[in-house]
């Protein structure tokens, strides 16, 4: 634990560090976000911070492959597709970020990215499911993994709105992931301490340090803005720990009683990801019914919902902080716990406490008399 502690202290202060760095750069490249209708900031904001972020990261791995304990996680090809896919991610974000590209350049992007990944050997090789055990995946391993990769990046890049939400909440999925993927390998979950997990474990620990050391620049009001640099590099790299985790436990080995508790961490990726994921959901199904582009923007995602209702700008961004730790957290406490159901129902309580606190300028607006 002390190793990836460290590790993840190293991302968040080379990030940290460096972040207005980034910010002078853009600066200087004129990579600045202008004021749109879509928009919720008032000024100009330099972006480029994934830059930070992508420097952090190599820094934080750079020191994890210094350490005994961490040494031998560099035998396996899992970090090196991290950074080297990574790194043409982050040059596809700052070229978008510095000139701007349409959709389909930066959908090109993004699948020879996850194409770089999966031929750097980082892709879903089986899948697990209870009672049928684990199942080899063949050559549909690499759209699947390519698939599950556009899906974070989008994700990550859609709910992109709100000062500090989008490293905030990746943040809040790398620790979750971190939590889960730390247990399975102490056999927390299985009973059977699992070869290799310190893989999964050490890219959540160094994307949650990334995304922490950029957070206190761009929370609201934001010095900075990550960019699409940043905000792909993060969907990114919790693809690839979903995929390093996927496949770990093998559920054939374990008894009847068992089977129910497990499940849960078979929904561990949709659950870090619940928010983003619903809120790309509903623009691809928004935009499509309008007759538009998936890709082009508007200003009715989740967020912006909760600044019309009466939501401050960072009490919107901590009510979608809340919900993504409550869904993630919750899963990870539910798949350790051996009864599910208090884990379950205290999530349940909670869940309500968060939709009446979301509510609350709605209830307030329409108590309060007209005229």
């Amino acid at each position: 634990m002390r190793e990836y502690l460290l590790v993840l202290l190293v991302a968040a202060a080379v990030t940290n560090l460096l972040t207005p760095v980034a910010r002078w750069a853009a600066l200087g490249l004129g990579a600045m976000t202008e004021v749109r209708d879509r928009d919720v900031h008032d000024t100009p904001t330099p972006r480029l911070g994934g830059l930070a972020m992508y420097a952090g990261i190599v820094a934080a791995f750079l020191v994890a492959r210094a350490l005994p304990a961490l040494h031998g996680v560099f035998a396996y090809s899992d970090v090196k597709a991290v950074v080297v896919a990574g790194g043409v991610l982050v040059v596809v974000g700052f070229a978008d970020d510095v000139w701007g590209l349409d959709a389909l350049s930066k959908l090109a992007g993004q699948v020879v990215a996850a194409g770089v990944m999966v031929l750097l050997g980082l892709q879903l090789l089986t899948l697990s499911l209870p009672f049928l055990g684990a199942t080899a995946l063949g050559p549909e391993g690499v759209p699947l993994t390519i698939l599950l990769a556009l899906l974070t990046i989008n994700a990550i890049n859609f709910v992109d709105g709100l000062d500090g939400l989008a490293a905030g909440v990746g943040a809040i999925a790398a620790l979750a992931f971190f939590a889960f993927s730390y247990a399975l390998s102490s056999g927390s979950v299985t009973g059977v301490a699992q070869a290799r997990i310190s893989s999964p474990t050490l890219i959540a620990a160094v994307l949650a340090g990334a995304c922490l050391g950029f957070l206190p620049h761009n929370f609201n009001p934001a010095r900075i803005f990550m960019g699409d640099t940043g905000a792909m590099l993060i969907g990114l790299v919790l693809a690839a720990s979903v995929v390093s985790l996927t496949g770990q436990v093998n559920y054939g080995n374990l008894p009847p009683e068992a089977s129910f508790p497990v499940l849960l961490p078979l929904l561990l990726p949709f659950a870090v990801l619940a928010v983003p994921l619903v809120d790309l959901l509903l623009a691809v199904v928004r935009r499509t019914r309008a007759g538009r582009s998936p890709f082009a923007p508007d200003k009715a995602h989740l967020h912006h919902r909760l600044l019309e209702i009466g939501h401050s700008h960072r009490r919107a961004v901590l009510i979608l902080y809340f919900w993504t730790a409550l869904l993630a957290f919750g899963a990870v406490t539910a798949s350790l716990s051996k009864g599910p159901l208090p884990v379950l129902a205290g999530c349940a309580a909670l869940a309500v406490v968060a939709l009446l606190a979301s509510s609350v300028p709605r209830l307030r607006a329409a108590r309060t008399p007209r005229g």
